[in-house]
């Protein structure tokens, strides 16, 4: 394998930029968001050492969901584009419904 910043992580990196864009905006810890959709280009390699940015703008608000425009750039090249939805959450309504799932298996 290449020593590249590898898509995977790219893909993180890129979700986390959005969580940090929305922090200030959520009554945390009751609110939180959940990622539900993503999709990325991944369309130029990055070798260690460079610096990679993410930019991210809110480009829609339905209700709870988000969707964000996003890109990521090593300051040679553009590296990501695309799409990501993360959807605003009651975090007590959330972990209620996960332990419900976990007694019905």
């Amino acid at each position: 394998m290449p020593e590249v910043f590898a898509t995977g992580f790219m893909v993180g990196f890129l979700e986390w930029a959005c969580i940090m864009c929305l922090m200030p905006h959520l009554d945390w810890p009751t609110e939180q968001s959940l990622g539900t959709h993503i999709n990325v280009s991944h369309e130029a390699a990055t070798p260690p050492g460079l610096e990679v940015t993410a930019t991210v703008e809110l480009t829609a608000m339905n209700g709870r969901r988000l969707t964000f425009a996003v890109s990521a750039h090593d300051g040679v090249d553009l590296i990501a584009r695309g799409i990501h939805e993360r959807f605003v959450i009651d975090r007590a309504r959330f972990d209620n419904k996960l332990q419900s799932k976990r007694k019905d298996t």
